[in-house]
């Protein structure tokens, strides 16, 4: 990318989708096409193309997706797989239309098999059963992923697929139904300790593994990966290292300064057991994570501390 080759991010105002623009800006960047949902919705396909068509983009960052965590997954099943396949059916597509030079479509560690070997390399896809709970938003990122090597071999278009591992960060989701389970653990730490509660409850029992990557870090990869990856498939892009989520909540115990305790609920799902991504291919290609874990969390507890939850 030049500087000033004309940029598209679908989905800057999320949490990916922002930190993707603050890290083009950083880094120099300057013409950029930015469309909210209301301005331009991208389930829809006429729209879509006539956008394309109208700002002709050089490079498309496809950020924009329908996300959530367990719970939202679970109950909005058509939801997720409907409107996930239509925002990327429609980009990917008018893409290759227009002539974009080259497109990063984001997926997700979900579209690996529930039981796939630990750390999970990208040979894993398709090698076995999705975790049940994520499966219609996971069959919606394994098809972008296809259809980005579809038109790869058929129109020689540059599409590259990343596949992120769980993200948290500035712009997060802190739906308490709707979120991650770092976001959903931080706020009902803070909640607890500002109402002075005895207890905090969280879902299943603790003993799953989850890798934590920060959004500045994917960002950070995203335009690495759109500077130096040209090839079909699947990259990971994650930390290497993981932590249960028994050990998650104690540190955000400490960070926030809740003095109670904590109680599992072992009738609520766990999902998958443990989503730990291989992540030699792009660590071999000069990228690696820079943010700690607990510094990430600090960073991320400063900004949200006085939210107004309840």
């Amino acid at each position: 990318m030049k500087k000033s080759d004309k940029i598209y991010i679908a989905g800057h105002r999320g949490m990916v989708g922002s930190a993707i623009l603050r890290a083009l800006k950083n880094s120099g960047f300057e013409n950029f096409v930015l469309k909210t949902s209301q301005q331009l919705d991208l389930r829809n396909q006429s729209l879509v193309v006539d956008f394309f068509q109208t700002e002709k983009p050089d490079f498309v960052f496809l950020a924009a997706a329908k996300v959530g965590g367990i719970y939202a997954n679970n109950v909005f099943r058509a939801d997720f797989i409907y409107e996930n396949l239509a925002i990327q059916n429609n980009i990917i597509n008018s893409a290759y239309l227009t002539g974009v030079k080259k497109l990063l479509f984001l997926g997700s560690s979900c579209i690996y098999p529930k039981l796939a070997e630990q750390p999970i390399n990208e040979s894993s896809l398709l090698t076995g059963k999705l975790e049940f709970t994520n499966e219609p938003y996971a069959i919606a990122k394994i098809a972008g992923i296809k259809m980005c090597d579809a038109y790869r071999d058929q129109y020689g278009c540059n599409f590259i697929s990343a596949m992120p591992t769980n993200l948290y960060g500035p712009n997060d989701n802190y739906d308490i139904n709707n979120s991650h389970v770092l976001p959903a653990l931080l706020r009902k730490f803070i909640v607890a300790k500002r109402e002075v509660k005895n207890t905090v409850e969280i879902w299943g029992t603790g003993t799953p593994m989850r890798e934590f990557l920060h959004v500045d870090d994917l960002a950070d990869a995203c335009l690495f990966l759109m500077q130096n990856y040209n090839e079909s498939g699947i990259i990971n892009v994650g930390t290497g290292e993981d932590i249960s989520i028994l050990d998650l909540a104690l540190l955000v115990k400490e960070i926030t300064g809740f003095e109670g305790e904590i109680v599992f609920d072992a009738s609520k799902p766990d999902g998958t057991p443990r989503k730990l991504l291989d992540v030699k291919k792009i660590n071999d290609l000069g990228w690696q994570a820079k943010i700690k874990l607990k510094d990430g969390i600090e960073k991320v507890y400063q900004e949200i501390k006085d939210n107004s939850w309840n």
